[in-house]
């Protein structure tokens, strides 16, 4: 190889003659150093033999690297940079491999400093994504509202707008930051207004944040123990045991109130505190799932999937009543879905009208089976009506009633609730709200 000093003159003068692929220019100053040269460009290069065999590394192309640079400048200089390559060299080091080396690190942190800007709002969704095949549709309702950001409108409602979740305050904050701290914040400024449902909030939160720990692209985000610090802990509120429950001397007050409502408000909650199904499992009542010839209903369960209770003559009379308006039973021409969303706000009305003290739609759930006592009816009947999964061995194992032998105690409870109420069905000819006043 021959060799001259390289001088910018040089370096402009050179050309890669036709039907070359490239040539070089040799430095003599540096070892090692060259100017390569193709029809396109042209690029300082270093060449040089490791372990008895030849490496060539890429320095820069002309002219945005300098041949040479005024000392202390921090601009590329090819002679400083060959000067480096020959020192690795020299100690045994091949600089190819430090490069990929230092590329790899670079693309490591780059990577992280991205996974350190994720945010709850990020993760949530896969979260739910991850679980959705083994959550029921309301369970996952459930996670999608605590996220809820709010401000969109609202029909019929005091409040005009949605109110924000109470995670959507943290939504937006990064993994990293969701701190002990940051959580004891949140968790006693959303006590102020819902205690009970910011210990829900928490709760859903920490199985999120423990099921981000356990993924590759997550794990590590979270300052380990944030949830599980004591300061977080003390501040989320206890659940507490519902206690809410129709009585014997309510039944009476409580029916006339809600007779005043729409028909497919009133007969809902009425067909759900005399069948103790869940609020959601009774909204989702179909056509086909109304047999009017056998007397029965079929349940889809969020335990056993579905369950079938019988079809009792003063619900059915109810139930014969309602507009097909179309699959739903208890449809709502307004509703995206086509049936009843909220019934909370029909029933709590008609607790207003009534004077009566609040009562959750669950505790409609509670009253059946609570009532049922009156007519001694065993608890292992109340548990398969309710969908109630069996609590001792003989019911788990040894028991499971037919659905006559179900109806008999279902007919004498709501026989038995109807007497304290003074109502009774209508005759199947007669249409409209399927009651009528005894005396």
């Amino acid at each position: 190889m021959k060799r001259a000093p390289l001088t910018i003159n040089r370096i402009d003068k050179l050309t890669c003659p036709a039907g070359k692929a490239q040539v070089f220019l040799w430095d003599s100053e540096v070892p090692g150093l060259a100017v390569r040269a193709t029809p396109t460009r042209k690029t300082f290069i270093f060449q040089g033999e490791l372990l008895g065999k030849t490496l060539r590394v890429t320095i820069g192309e002309y002219p945005a690297w300098r041949l040479d640079a005024p000392a202390g400048s921090s601009k590329p200089n090819a002679r400083r940079r060959a000067r480096e390559l020959r020192g690795l060299i020299d100690q045994g080091i091949d600089p190819r491999e430090l490069e990929k080396q230092a590329k790899a690190e670079s693309e490591r942190l780059q990577v992280e400093g991205a996974r350190k800007d994720v945010t709850l709002a990020d993760v949530w969704p896969n979260y739910i994504k991850a679980n959705a095949g083994r959550w029921s549709a309301t369970h996952i309702a459930a996670h999608e509202r605590l996220v809820h950001r709010g401000g969109e409108p609202r029909v019929r409602a005091k409040v005009k707008v949605t109110v924000p979740g109470p995670l959507a305050a943290l939504l937006d904050v990064r993994m990293v930051e969701l701190t002990a701290d940051r959580l004891a914040t949140w968790v006693e400024k959303e006590n102020t207004t819902r205690p009970t449902v910011t210990a829900l909030a928490f709760r859903m939160l920490r199985a999120c944040l423990n099921w981000s720990d356990e993924q590759p692209e997550y794990a590590g985000l979270v300052p380990e123990g944030a949830h599980a610090a004591k300061k977080v802990r003390q501040k989320v509120a206890k659940p507490k045991a519902k206690i809410d429950c129709l009585q014997r001397e309510q039944l009476a007050t409580w029916f006339m109130a809600v007779r005043q409502l729409s028909p497919v408000f009133s007969t809902y909650l009425q067909t759900l505190l005399l069948t103790g199904a869940r609020r959601e499992e009774l909204a989702g009542l179909r056509w086909i799932d109304v047999d009017f010839q056998w007397n029965s209903l079929t349940i889809h369960d969020k335990v056993e999937g579905e369950r079938v209770i019988p079809l009792t003559p003063y619900v059915s009379s109810l139930l014969a009543y309602l507009p097909r308006r179309n699959e739903w039973v208890f449809s709502s021409p307004t509703a995206e879905s086509g049936r009843i969303q909220d019934p909370r706000d029909a029933h709590n009305r008609a607790l207003a009208v009534a004077g009566l003290p609040d009562l959750t739609l669950h505790g409609l759930r509670r009253s059946f089976g609570t009532l049922a006592e009156w007519v001694e009816c065993p608890v292992g009947v109340v548990a398969q009506i309710q969908g109630h999964k069996p609590s001792a061995t003989a019911e788990k194992h040894y028991r499971r009633r037919p659905l006559d032998l179900l109806r008999v105690w279902h007919t004498k409870i709501e026989g038995w609730i109807l007497e304290q109420t003074g109502i009774e069905p209508l005759p199947a000819t007669n249409r409209g709200m399927g009651l009528r006043a005894v005396g």
